[in-house]
């Protein structure tokens, strides 16, 4: 009979072996100054690689049978851990693989590699915890699970079901390893993580672009079948195809990529649709400070009809991620098409913003109807940025989801388990206002099912309307907290204006450009704002549509009390 005692030193001798190989599962061979190779026999499923915000990246080339599998950019720690993300390894369980790493500097900077946190703290584990750790983390906005993300992508809608792909880095919450990041939901406002979709390959990385529902099997590749058209980045911008046949899971990328070349530095973030007047597809996509406009019958040939942008709207920064697409003119009767174009930098207070141009488009040529020298804007706040809308959406619906940051401090806002927000969904149409057509922006309808009772305190998720009952004189709506930390926006019907201070929001101090007041026209009276406050962002609306305003905040502290000056009638939900 095996005794207790026994027993007790077998599992507390088992207990240290796994203690010990979980701190340092493999073997590292040291092979320079700046130069390991980690050896690793794969049991489990993930490799935790514990980051540090603070250095430089190391490249990493995963080895398999000597052939280089994958490779990524990470910020390993050197000195303290930040955060850990995981390396997926369930292609290779069971072998032995070779991890390639070079790291950016040498001992003289930062002492030698055998000391590194990294070889302290690297883990395997069967699992990840991706539980939030972060305060700012929005409770109804699309977010990471962790990692880095920043412009939507391939939105389509598919058998009740809205897909969100995203521009993603799995290996830090800082801009790298561009990815198509996936996410799903039923109802536009409840996101599931669904992983990795489309991942770097030789072409490059993964930038940004668009996906579509084949419902006729124009490509040849299967009816109902999920087109994604991307930006392979590599050492030129180059246009690249995979397909889904599993509505939107998984993809196979096209064997005769790219599909789409050009002499043009900045040549990326095609947008397809089909275009029924002309029964083909056009595709739409930033070339430089212009936007090249092609033509399809397969999704895979393409033919340049015309650029659009030469003199016209905004030309201080990079044209990226359009759009193109027919809409209704309120009131009118008519249709007329939109053209979406973000530019960074050179938006109305700093850095990145969505500017557009209405006119009329054939197929072939996009006219825009205003002078010039007019540009127009989506959104006045300074934390909108590459718009786009979902293909295939219900009811004919043009539903735009953006990304919530600025490129000017994107990389510094205080979280670090993940970094950036989507928008609030909103429907897209058009309006005029003295003799000019304009953007009608409104929260979509979805949103109105976030809705719990309504409530006399403000909490860190909640929707706030406001009915304005006067023109005669400003409506003042404070939001602030018992440390002084306020967000203050006014409405004046005299100037027909709708601004939001944030420079005593909270924490501003991880930028000298986050504090901003931001100012839009309202191009009439506004009725009712519809105001709706997360963690970290304020998005204000004109219930009617004619004026949008985002931007985010860091309170130290959720703002609790809500002061209204003016004649106004204030309603408070809660969101769930």
């Amino acid at each position: 009979m095996i005794s207790f005692k026994k027993i007790v030193l077998t599992a507390l001798c088992a207990a240290s072996a796994i203690a010990t190989r979980a701190q340092m599962p493999g073997t590292l061979s040291l092979l320079g100054d700046n130069h390991v190779f980690y050896r690793l026999q794969v049991k489990q499923r993930f490799l935790l690689l514990p980051v540090e915000e603070r250095q430089e990246n190391a490249r990493l080339c995963i080895i398999k049978n000597n052939e280089i599998v994958k490779e990524f950019n990470c910020k390993l720690a050197v000195d303290k851990t930040d955060y850990t993300v995981p390396l997926d390894l369930n292609d290779y369980q069971g072998s032995d693989i070779l991890i390639d790493i070079t790291f950016p500097g040498n001992r003289r900077t930062t002492g030698s590699m055998k000391d590194f946190v990294v070889w302290k703290e690297l883990k395997t584990s069967d699992s990840f915890d991706a539980t939030n750790r972060e305060k700012y983390r929005p409770v109804y906005h699309h977010t990471p699970q962790w990692g880095w993300m920043n412009d939507p992508n391939g939105l389509f809608y598919k058998d009740g079901v809205w897909h969100l792909y995203f521009q993603y880095n799995p290996y830090g919450s800082q801009w790298e390893n561009m990815t198509w990041g996936h996410s799903t939901s039923k109802d536009l406002v409840h996101w599931v993580h669904q992983g990795n979709a489309i991942s770097p390959d030789a072409l490059g990385t993964i930038f940004s672009g668009s996906a579509i529902v084949d419902k006729n099997n124009t490509s040849g590749l299967g009816k109902g079948t999920v087109v994604a058209m991307y930006t392979s980045a590599g050492k030129s911008q180059t246009q690249s195809l995979a397909y889904s046949t599993d509505d939107g899971k998984t993809f196979t990328k096209y064997a005769n990529n790219p599909v789409i070349t050009a002499e043009v530095p900045d040549f990326r973030d095609p947008h397809m649709f089909w275009n029924e007047d002309i029964h083909a597809w056009n595709l739409i996509l930033a070339a430089g400070q212009e936007m090249n406009i092609y033509s399809s019958k397969d999704l895979k040939n393409w033919t340049f009809e015309s650029a659009f942008g030469l003199g016209y709207g905004n030309h201080d920064g990079v044209w990226e991620c359009p759009d193109l697409m027919k809409l209704p003119v309120n009131g009118t009767g008519k249709e007329k098409w939109l053209l979406i174009c973000n530019i960074n930098p050179g938006g109305p207070f700093g850095g990145s913003a969505t500017q557009y141009f209405v006119g009329s488009f054939d197929g072939h040529k996009f006219t825009c109807e205003s002078k010039p020298d007019v540009t127009k804007w989506m959104d006045y706040g300074k934390d909108h940025y590459a718009t786009v809308t979902f293909d295939n959406a219900p009811d004919n619906r043009r539903v735009a989801i953006a990304w919530m940051s600025n490129w000017q401090y994107a990389n510094q806002v205080p979280t670090m388990q993940y970094r950036s927000a989507n928008s609030v969904p909103r429907d897209l149409g058009l309006f005029t206002d003295a003799g000019e057509t304009y953007v009608s922006v409104v929260p979509s309808k979805e949103l109105l099912a976030l809705r719990g009772d309504k409530t006399n305190r403000l909490s860190a998720a909640c929707e706030l309307v406001v009915d304005i009952k006067s023109q005669s004189k400003p409506t003042v709506i404070t939001l602030s907290n018992a440390r002084d930390e306020q967000v203050v926006m006014t409405y004046n019907p005299k100037d027909c204006t709708f601004s939001m201070d944030r420079t005593q929001s909270g924490n501003t101090g991880f930028s000298d450009m986050f504090k901003a007041k931001t100012i839009a026209p309202t191009h009439g009276t506004i009725r009712q704002l519809r105001i709706f406050i997360d963690k970290c962002s304020i998005e204000a609306f004109d219930a009617a549509g004619k004026m949008a305003m985002t931007n985010l905040v860091f309170p130290t502290e959720p703002y609790g009390r809500l002061t209204v000056n003016g004649a106004a009638k204030t309603t408070l939900y809660e969101l769930k």
